[in-house]
């Protein structure tokens, strides 16, 4: 039987062949391109003609063709569509991956030819683009553990393997309790609840198998519930669910896990030379110290919990006023913060919702993208590996761009939260090949033939993401392993976060924020409320964000905590976390950090982001106008289409002339009064 990944694809943009496609495809299919990445390994490592940038570097661009490929669509649809046998094989294949990557940066032939390049790098007559590849190749060779020799190597290869394993049993067992928690509501329990959480209950109720409406694990739901249920009983017994994910004992219980992956990665950072896992991590990012990033979260910490503890004061009175006595709690705030702001800005999430439709939204994202950059967005005819999945492809001028996929709606087979991948990255190093991007994310699911209705947040969500798709789209580099955004950890989230400020622009929502039922525009008066509230209830977000932060931060600088938990209050203690507020990401499903390596001792860097973004965004106003060609222009030139090619601060530079300070941070979140 011939394995649709393993042919070539004879496909509209050679996109994944998915309705070829079963799940015993792609064991055989990694299997063999790990094989073939090996022989290429072995004959760049081997060979007896002396190292050059062609046959070493680019060679090594190309080794693992293939097994990018097959990778590219195995694991997009293991997070976004989890199946068991796909669940199964991840877990199989965590080791094989980690095994295989430590083979080619223990192969000490091949090691020796790529230090033999760098050493002589400045009589090879490279390109800028050429440098920093060979530059960023030796480097990650080097933490890989490329220059250690016996059995300090040896166990980096077991702590590495190790810690992938641990990675993928973290997300699965989170998943799996995201999966299998729902609380069942009677027709009273609904009583107070908008239409839309009303008919997001009865949906999830359905796809559960349930007799009537439930509240899910999905934060597309259980949010609102939140917010709008005047049950306190309900509220508590949903929002203690949803803390205890990842910490319910048994099998799927997270903190053994996390304590294991802090004392391997701190073991991993010593082996390497480090005095920590954050030192280790931060070496390479813009932050470049751990404490350059704890200086940057105390000068946003204050004054938010200042702005925290005030607004926990008023939404008490609110509360006590009520007749319910003791102290505001964690499931109390949503749900008389939603009631303030009401009373203080006459918004009303359900009066605001049916503006916010989705597939409005993601014409506003599309018409911004061509305001700013002349790409033009035309649906895609194609099989997709789930019905829900909608495909879009992307041109400039009649130009090829890239493919574009929108997997928007929540469901049980898909983890929690939103996120930007490329099934395929953009390069040019033999001939051009453009990009295949998805933006998962988890929007509630409408009754059948009814629109799609988001939060303000969710279109923000939806921003967000579509800006890291962008920085995927208009790259421009030549070699794939620094394209799109394959940039430091804290600088991929400027494109994305930058993006989110043409979603509050009047102009923009005049013409895309229209009503589901009248299909009249949002009147000026709601808009004009609507923006006056942007930063209302920021203390509370920020303070749960920076908590998270700063407990990642303080579990990698230093010593790993034998319990995490008990760490994890003892940060919370120090910095005086407010009481009725919990870290958005408490350790047990902190996915950020403990799925993988990507976000660890780096959950900082949305803020570090955030200072460029909201910078960034300033350069466009200071001009009068917010889809200023010129600036856009540059922006695509220095920060989107150059992907890894040079610095982030000297790319940031180059845009903006300058480095930024949080001044404009603070004034984004309405905290520059807040201390």
């Amino acid at each position: 039987m011939t394995n649709p990944l393993l042919t070539d694809w004879d496909t509209p943009f050679a996109l994944p062949p998915f309705a070829d496609i079963e799940d015993a495809h792609f064991g055989p299919a990694l299997d063999q391109a790990l094989e073939e990445g090996r022989a290429a390994i072995r004959a760049i490592a081997d060979t007896p003609e002396p190292p050059t940038f062609a046959n070493t570097i680019e060679a090594l661009e190309r080794a693992d063709r293939l097994l990018d490929r097959v990778a590219g669509v195995f694991y997009n649809l293991a997070g976004a569509d989890a199946t068991p046998a796909r669940e199964a094989l991840q877990r199989e294949m965590a080791p094989k991956l980690s095994a295989y990557s430590s083979e080619i940066t223990n192969n000490r032939a091949l090691w020796e030819r790529v230090d033999a390049l760098w050493q002589s790098r400045e009589s090879l007559d490279l390109t800028p683009e050429q440098l920093r590849v060979l530059y960023l190749t030796h480097r990650s060779f080097t933490r890989a553990g490329a220059a250690l020799e016996g059995a300090d190597r040896d166990r980096l290869t077991e702590v590495k393997s190790r810690l992938a394993v641990l990675g993928t049993q973290f997300t699965q067992n989170l998943l799996a309790d995201e999966r299998s928690w729902f609380m069942e509501l009677s027709e009273g329990d609904l009583e107070g609840l908008p239409g839309f959480v009303v008919d997001a209950a009865r949906a999830a109720g359905k796809e559960k198998g349930a007799d009537g409406p439930v509240v899910t694990l999905s934060r597309s739901l259980i949010v609102p519930f939140l917010q709008f249920s005047p049950r306190r009983d309900l509220r508590e017994k949903a929002m203690q669910a949803w803390a205890a994910r990842g910490a319910n004992g048994g099998e799927t219980d997270n903190r053994a896990i996390a304590a294991e992956t802090l004392a391997l990665r701190e073991e991993r950072a010593r082996l390497l030379g480090y005095d920590s896992f954050a030192a280790f991590k931060l070496d390479t990012e813009m932050a470049g110290k751990p404490g350059n990033v704890r200086d940057l979260l105390m000068q946003v910490w204050e004054p938010a919990k200042a702005q925290a503890e005030r607004d926990a004061d008023r939404l008490t009175e609110m509360m006590q006023a009520e007749g319910v006595n003791g102290d505001l709690e964690p499931w109390d705030w949503r749900y008389y913060s939603e009631k303030r702001r009401v009373a203080e800005h006459d918004l009303d999430e359900a009066e605001l919702k049916p503006y916010f439709q989705l597939d409005r939204m993601i014409e506003a994202a599309f018409d911004c993208a061509h305001r700013l950059f002349g790409l033009d967005f035309a649906p895609l005819d194609a099989p997709m590996y789930h019905p829900d999945v909608r495909a879009w492809e992307v041109t400039r001028e009649g130009r090829h761009m890239a493919v574009f996929l929108g997997d928007y709606f929540a469901r049980g087979s898909k983890r929690s939260g939103a996120w930007c991948s490329a099934m395929r990255s953009q390069s040019k190093l033999d001939g051009e090949e453009r990009p295949i991007v998805v933006n998962v994310c988890n929007f509630a699911k409408p009754a059948e033939g009814a629109p799609a209705l988001l939060s303000y947040d969710d279109a923000r969500t939806l921003f967000h993401e579509f800006g890291h798709a962008l920085h995927q789209m208009l790259s421009d580099v030549t070699y794939g392993s620094i394209s799109g955004t394959s940039v430091a950890r804290d600088f991929v989230e400027l494109p994305s976060q930058l993006y989110e400020h043409w979603l509050d622009l009047p102009e923009v929502l005049e013409k895309h924020a229209i009503h589901a039922e009248t299909g009249q525009p949002m009147p000026k008066d709601l808009l004009d409320r609507l923006l006056a509230a942007r930063t209302y209830d920021m203390g509370f977000q920020t303070v749960e964000y920076v908590a998270s932060a700063l407990v990642d931060l303080d579990f990698h600088d230093g010593p790993a905590p034998a319990d995490p938990m008990a760490a994890q209050a003892e940060t919370l203690a120090r910095i005086d976390m407010p009481r009725a507020i919990v870290m958005r990401h408490a350790t047990p499903q902190f996915a950020h950090v403990f799925s993988g390596d990507g976000y660890s001792s780096g959950y900082y860097s949305y803020m570090w982001s955030e200072v460029m973004d909201a910078d960034a965004f300033e350069a466009f106003e200071e001009t009068g106008d917010p889809f200023d060609a010129e600036t856009a222009a540059k922006l695509e030139r220095f920060i989107l289409s150059a992907g890894g090619s040079e610095e982030a601060d000297a790319l940031y530079t180059q845009f903006r002339g300058r480095m930024p300070g949080v001044e404009a941070l603070l004034k984004g979140r309405g905290l520059d009064s807040a201390a």
